[in-house]
């Protein structure tokens, strides 16, 4: 065999297995963590995109109530998102839009003005 091909499959294996699988390995650790960190009381988001809160947690099962008095049972692995409480620095991100808004409020522009050479309002000729 040549070394040229031999480097050829070395850069391709290596390849691989940075485009591949870190990645992948990466997800997988991230979605166990997600699924123990799971605690009663949390609010989560299945797979289906069903919002509820856990009540109760058995081996692979989840209790989760998704309307005061509905409470329906789930396999752990549906679990999609937890959904935390908003921070005190979502806040600060808020305002920064909140001072866009105000600078478009401001915005004095007549839409007539758009459309002078169209009085019949039709914006066909």
């Amino acid at each position: 065999m040549s070394p040229a091909i031999l480097i050829y499959l070395v850069i391709l294996v290596a390849a691989f297995y940075f485009l591949i699988v870190r990645p992948q390995r990466r997800n997988a650790m991230i979605r166990r963590q997600l699924l123990n960190a799971v605690q009663v009381g949390d609010e989560i988001v299945t797979t289906g995109g069903v919002y509820g809160t856990v009540v109760a947690i058995e081996d692979d099962t989840l209790d989760v109530e998704i309307a005061p008095g509905v409470v329906v049972k789930l396999a752990r692995g549906a679990v999609g998102a937890r959904i935390t409480p908003e921070s005190e620095y979502d806040d600060d991100e808020d305002e920064e839009y909140e001072d866009e808004d105000d600078a478009e409020a401001e915005w004095e522009g007549d839409l007539e003005e758009v459309d002078d050479g169209d009085e019949d309002g039709d914006s066909t000729s």
